[in-house]
């Protein structure tokens, strides 16, 4: 079963069988952990099955594994040699903040309330004498050029934002923001987990960048797209070491430590090949749709759902439309526990995210991804009519 075109999700059947979730769900939760279509559960099964007849890097692993660093490379513009396959988001973001010459006064640009795997890697900078300068938007996740060249200093060595606020929504300007930083002569790292799979998102002017498959990807967990630009392979030291990344000439080590060409400089060791092989089906999958046709699909959904949403009195938590908007679409009420909604709505069979700000208020994310229907989302808002009526407003 191959998906090629969103035309083909109109017959009901195939996308049942191509999404099997929406036999008994409608899930709407991809900014979390995604449900895998059939394809990526079939690829990952066929190398479980292979690897039972041979060992687990039987022959042909590699060249799959590098025709993956190709498709990831492709998909945010950047060179194979450029990246390294790995996951979660946080090893990215970590090799990155671990593996950068810090000096003592030097200052990263982050954003407080951004997802924590974002956060507390340059957190833990401070321990180094590392300043963190965090961003204060007006509103909840919008980080414009603006904001960021607020918080630019003499100082300021590096900036760290997601590509796409967690609970918002909102999407960053990456082009203009990585240009800003890059003529105030500082390195720009992106935590794109958030945009992959679902917007394009290139690297023109990133210099890290760092996303796990388990979201929009619609690949497996803890398996992930690292990049490094060329240039600051020398720059940016490994920080984890093994027998894949340093040259081991038949696995005997050397009297120095001399690593690998290209990204794979920082892949310490053998690597989640079931979980490569899923994310590179997603990634053929996605592809061959075509990102502008996701995105733009993404984009009608969010319409109706913020429409339909407000209808029912909801408050939307984030920008409702423009520009920057994502398919993530997360709510808040003022009147009543929207903790009671999320388990209303799961024990019928649809999946959202409860999430809540740093003022303890519960919000209620949903995510729909290219496969979830109109149809769908009327079922939740009639849904939401229901629980109102035994929940009425205060």
């Amino acid at each position: 079963m191959r998906l090629h075109s969103l035309d083909q999700l109109a017959d009901e059947d195939f996308r049942r069988a191509a999404f099997p979730v929406c036999r008994d769900k409608i899930f709407l939760a991809h900014a979390g952990v995604t449900a895998l279509p059939r394809s990526v559960a079939d690829a990952v099964i066929d190398y479980t099955e292979d690897c039972t007849a041979d060992d687990q890097e039987y022959e042909g692993v590699i060249r799959r594994i590098n025709e993956t660093r190709r498709i990831a490379a492709d998909l945010i513009g950047a060179n194979s040699r450029e990246i390294a396959l790995l996951g979660p988001t946080s090893l990215g973001l970590s090799l990155v903040a671990n593996g950068l010459p810090w000096q003592a006064g030097d200052e990263v640009v982050a954003y407080l309330d951004d997802y924590p795997a974002n956060v507390y890697p340059w957190m833990e900078l401070e321990r180094k004498g590392v300043r963190l300068v965090r961003l204060q938007p007006e509103r909840p996740g919008e980080i414009t050029p603006e904001v960021v060249a607020r918080a630019l200093t003499p100082q300021t060595r590096l900036v760290a934002l997601a590509s796409a606020h967690f609970l918002t929504g909102y999407r960053i300007d990456i082009d203009a923001i990585g240009q800003l930083v890059h003529a105030h002569g500082a390195l720009f790292c992106l935590d794109a987990i958030q945009t992959l799979g679902a917007f394009p998102t290139r690297v023109d002017h990133v210099d890290f960048l760092s996303a796990d498959a388990h979201k929009w990807m619609l690949g497996p967990l803890a398996a992930g797209i690292v990049y490094v630009k060329q240039a600051h392979f020398e720059r940016l030291r490994p920080t984890l070491i093994g027998a894949w990344n340093v040259q081991s000439p038949g696995f005997i080590t050397q009297d120095r430590v001399e690593f690998e060409d290209g990204a794979r400089r920082y892949e310490p060791g053998v690597l989640n090949c079931a979980g490569i092989f899923g994310m590179k089906a997603a990634l053929e999958m996605i592809g061959g749709i075509g990102l502008d046709a996701v995105s733009a699909r993404l984009r009608e959904l969010k319409a109706h759902l913020v429409a339909g949403l407000r209808e029912r009195g909801l408050t939307i938590h984030g920008p409702a439309e423009g520009n920057w908007v994502h398919a993530i679409t997360t709510c808040r009420d003022e009147s009543r526990d929207l903790g009671s909604l999320f388990q209303f709505l799961r024990a019928r069979g649809i999946v959202a995210s409860c999430r809540q700000d740093r003022a303890g208020v519960t919000l209620l994310r949903f995510s729909p991804h290219f496969y979830n229907t109109r149809e769908e989302l009327e079922k939740v808002f009639a849904e939401i009519d229901a629980w109102s009526d035994e929940v009425p407003a205060r």
